[in-house]
């Protein structure tokens, strides 16, 4: 995996945990445990983005995203929504569309990538 592809797939965990749980508290053990990571590797990874200022840890180690990191979260959050449902729109189980939008988010051009959007908004 790619040093971005990391950073993109933890500002978009922060995200979508927010989402899922209906809160802005994300911990480093919330992550480590929706990832199925260790929570040592989460904080290497937590560290790198502090370092990028692209997230805040506050006093009682919730993560708050960044200006730049809550963009870049929703870009490839939106991505990964989008091509999952592209794929499941042309015949991709569920689980597997889920999966295979997380490996093709980061790498496609954007003009593909609007062209699967123009699909998907023209498949609703």
């Amino acid at each position: 995996m790619h040093e971005h592809e990391s950073r993109e797939d933890y500002l978009e965990r922060i995200l979508m945990i927010q989402e899922k749980h209906n809160t802005k508290e994300v911990h480093a053990i919330d992550i480590a445990k929706d990832m199925n990571f260790s929570k040592a590797s989460v904080s290497v990874a937590l560290k790198k983005l502090r370092q990028q200022e692209l997230i805040i840890i506050d006093e009682n180690g919730a993560i708050i995203l960044t200006k730049q990191g809550e963009e870049i979260a929703n870009k490839i959050y939106e991505r990964h929504k989008t091509i999952s449902k592209w794929l499941i729109s042309i015949g991709v189980n569920k689980e597997t569309a889920l999966k295979d939008a997380c490996l093709i988010e980061h790498d496609l051009s954007d003009e593909t990538y609007q062209k699967i959007k123009e699909h998907v908004k023209n498949y609703q």
